[in-house]
């Protein structure tokens, strides 16, 4: 979450007077994230997050996005609601962007997970793959295997001044990667983004997921991976067994892994990490001086992936 459109106060109060909230009472901008530009509104009936969706975001996905997370929360996965106006839609424009108002959930994400969240997250990531099971919207994974190239390809003759060799490094890591990738595990709608600031938690258990905007059909032990990677290394980069034991079998005690899926996940580990460190050092490479948000660093997942291709099996993450 980021502001980068500032919205003018009769503009905001118009916006709001489509919704049976009541009268607006405050606002303001939440200044955490990255992609799209968020408020915390105070109405007469309740608080609420106002998102003007930015130019990263292709507005025709944002009716999947939507619409998932309506379904999640009719089938009891906590997440943000989108309101419906007076006229019954639930993305407008404001401010010349596409936008939506949601319920606000209650809750912190944690800065340190511990044992505890990390198994509250892996129980919940699979009723959230369960929940989805039966939706019936589309979108395709749009950072998958054959899209890391691309963005790589765009910045790798300056790979090297952040590491000496990283270039040819990652070159043949996604050229393993290409020729490795998993084919035909199980499918389903994934988060593909589940970090720890996208999970609140009241004490230990999770009150509700947000930010669905990377949402998609994937394999869904390509979630399990992301989680791994975001979820269970610590500040050094060195790798915590225990919760990455807690996370993956409070998973599989909701939602068993098929043969394909247990091997395959050491190769789905690498290629997330490879998806956020494509990510990352394009951002690093491309960040204007000044701008507000402060790129991430991308030698963090390389050196996760380094750690992933020296796992020969599943049963090295803590899986029974």
């Amino acid at each position: 979450m980021a502001v980068y459109t500032e919205v003018p106060d009769e503009e905001l109060t118009n916006f709001i007077a489509g919704y049976d909230v009541g009268a607006l009472l405050s606002f303001k901008g939440i200044a955490e994230g990255v992609e799209n530009t968020n408020y915390l509104l105070h109405a007469e009936r309740g608080s609420y997050i106002l998102t003007l969706y930015e130019k990263r975001v292709d507005p025709t996905d944002l009716p999947f996005f939507l619409g998932l997370m309506e379904h999640l929360s009719e089938k009891g996965v906590t997440c943000p609601l989108p309101l419906h106006d007076r006229e019954g839609n639930s993305l407008r424009t404001l401010c010349g962007r596409p936008a939506a108002l949601m319920t606000f959930l209650e809750g912190l994400w944690v800065r340190k997970p511990r044992v505890e969240h990390c198994r509250a997250l892996g129980d919940t990531l699979a009723a959230m793959h369960k929940a989805a099971l039966d939706f019936d919207g589309q979108r395709r994974n749009a950072l998958s295997v054959a899209d890391w190239r691309p963005i790589f390809a765009a910045v790798a003759d300056r790979a090297d001044t952040l590491q000496w060799g990283l270039a040819d490094e990652m070159e043949a890591e996604l050229t393993y990667l290409e020729a490795n990738w998993p084919a035909d595990l199980p499918e389903g709608v994934i988060h593909a983004d589940l970090f720890p600031d996208n999970v609140f938690f009241l004490k230990d258990h999770v009150s509700g997921l947000i930010d669905f905007y990377f949402a998609c059909r994937d394999s869904l032990a390509y979630d399990i991976a992301v989680c791994l990677n975001a979820w269970c290394f610590e500040p050094d980069l060195s790798f915590n067994v225990t919760k990455a034991r807690a996370m993956l079998n409070a998973y599989a005690g909701r939602r068993r892994l098929t043969e394909a899926e247990y091997a395959s996940l050491p190769l789905l580990a690498r290629g997330a990490a490879m998806r956020f460190f494509v990510t990352r050092l394009y951002d690093w490479l491309n960040h204007p001086p000044g701008a507000f948000v402060r790129p991430k660093d991308p030698l963090e997942y390389a050196k996760r992936i380094r750690f992933h291709r020296s796992v020969s099996s599943t049963s090295e993450y803590g899986l029974d």
